[in-house]
């Protein structure tokens, strides 16, 4: 989760120093976002499996989830 924002202002910078447009930057900033949303009930639900289920069960279940939302 502190990768997403250091990572979207990286690629924010490289894309206004390659002068794309301001609608592309601003684009890839909101389809960003929307693609973060889907994740957070998976971090919610991470801290109450992983000590019921074990790791690798966790991970599957994140994916499961993150897909559903």
């Amino acid at each position: 989760m502190a990768a997403l924002p250091i990572v979207t202002i990286l690629a924010l910078v490289w894309l206004y120093v390659e002068t794309q447009s301001t609608e592309k930057i601003a684009n890839h900033a909101w389809y960003t976002f929307w693609y973060a949303v889907p994740t957070l009930p998976m971090f919610l639900v991470c801290p109450w499996l992983l000590p019921r289920i074990g790791c690798l069960p966790t991970l599957a279940a994140l994916v499961v989830i993150a897909l559903i939302c």
